[in-house]
C-alpha cells in the first residue's frame, strides 16, 4: 500500500512554515464516505458540530450569517441540497477516526522527510472533517495549528494568505477566547497577496500556523478533511494568544508574543494552572457548554445555534 500524503520534492524546503500544494490517496476511505460522516455524527457531543447557511463571503459578520434549521445529522444526510457548511470537529475522538488521522500524520511526516510524528515534533493531532453544499462559502480566517487539508469530493478554490508581518490580520486580532469568532476583516485588496489553490479530489494543501484563508466549493458537494497538528512552540503560542485575548477583553491592553518576556512567561504559567484546574470540569459536553457560558458568556456557545435561534 502507498503512503496517504506524497509532497512536492522541494516540500522539504518550505514544510511546515510555507503552504504548498500536496497529493493524497485518501478519497475513497470508507470512513471519508457520506454514509459513514453520517453514522460518525451520530456519535458525537453537540459541541463538535458547526454549521450555518454556505450562503456567505468572505467578510462574513457573526452576527450576520444565516442558521440551518436542521439537525446536525440531518444537515449532513441532505447536504447535497440543503445549502449548508458544516465542520465536525475533533473527529479523533473515535478510535478509528483517531487511527486515520495519526496514520495520515505519520505519512504527511515521512512525506516531509522525517522518519516520524515525533522526529518532526508533531504532537495533538487532531481531525476536522468539512462537508459543505454547492457555492458554499467559509469566510476569511485563521486557525490555531498547522494543517495539512485534503480534497476528497467536490472542488474548492482556497484562497491562502501568508502573514509573516501582520498586515493582512494583525497581533490583536490574532488573539483568542470563548466567544471570540475566528473570523477576520477581510479586504479584496488582500487578493494581491493571495495563493489560491484549485483543488479536486487528490489534492492538497499545507497550510501552515495562523495563516489567513477562505474558500468557496465548486458545483457540487464538497467534503474535505483538515489533518492537525501542533508544535511545542504552537501550543505556548496559543496560551500567550488566548491570555492577551482575555486580557484585552477585561480593558488591559497587551503587547504581542515576544516583546515581553517575562510577562509571556506569567501569562503562559498562569494559563497553564487554570486550564489544569477547569479541565476535570471539561469532561462531558453538558458541563463543556456550563463552563463556556458561565465564563465567557453566551456568545461562547455561539455554535449551537440553529434556525436563528440558541
Amino acid at each position: 500500500m502507498g503512503e496517504m500524503l506524497t509532497f512536492p520534492e522541494d516540500a522539504r524546503e518550505k514544510f511546515p512554515d510555507k503552504s504548498f500544494q500536496t497529493s493524497h490517496a485518501l478519497s475513497d476511505h470508507p470512513l471519508l464516505q457520506l454514509p459513514a460522516l453520517v453514522a460518525l455524527g451520530q456519535k458525537l457531543d453537540r459541541d463538535q458540530f458547526e454549521y450555518s447557511s454556505g450562503d456567505t463571503g468572505p467578510n462574513q459578520r457573526l452576527e450576520d450569517i444565516k442558521h440551518i434549521d436542521l439537525e446536525p445529522v440531518e444537515v449532513i444526510r441532505n447536504i447535497e441540497d440543503c445549502g449548508a457548511w458544516m465542520v465536525l470537529k475533533n473527529v479523533e475522538s473515535d478510535p478509528a477516526y483517531k487511527r486515520l488521522v495519526e496514520d495520515a500524520l505519520e505519512s504527511g511526516a515521512r512525506a516531509a522527510g522525517f522518519k516520524s510524528c515525533q522526529e518532526a515534533g508533531m504532537i495533538d493531532a487532531q481531525g476536522f472533517i468539512f462537508v459543505a453544499s454547492a457555492n458554499s462559502t467559509t469566510a476569511f480566517h485563521t486557525d490555531n495549528e498547522h494543517n495539512l487539508f485534503v480534497q476528497l469530493h467536490g472542488t474548492k478554490s482556497f484562497h491562502a494568505f501568508e502573514n509573516e508581518g501582520r498586515e493582512v490580520v494583525p497581533d490583536a486580532d490574532l488573539e483568542s477566547y470563548p466567544g471570540k469568532h475566528r473570523n477576520h476583516t477581510y479586504q479584496e485588496a488582500f487578493e494581491d497577496r493571495a495563493t489560491v489553490y484549485e483543488l479536486e479530489p487528490g489534492d492538497g494543501i499545507l497550510l501552515p500556523y495562523i495563516w489567513p484563508h477562505w474558500v468557496r466549493t465548486g458545483d457540487e458537494f464538497s467534503i474535505s478533511l483538515a489533518i492537525t497538528w501542533k508544535t511545542p512552540e504552537i501550543v505556548r503560542s496559543n496560551k500567550l494568544l488566548f491570555a492577551n485575548g482575555i486580557l484585552r477583553r477585561v480593558g488591559i491592553p497587551q503587547s504581542p508574543p515576544g516583546v515581553y518576556h517575562f510577562w509571556d512567561n506569567i501569562k503562559v504559567w498562569g494559563y497553564t494552572l487554570a486550564r489544569a484546574m477547569i479541565e476535570p470540569f471539561r469532561r462531558s459536553e453538558r458541563s463543556r457548554r456550563f463552563l463556556r457560558g458561565l465564563l465567557f458568556g453566551r456568545k461562547a456557545n455561539y455554535y449551537y445555534r440553529t434556525g436563528g435561534q440558541t
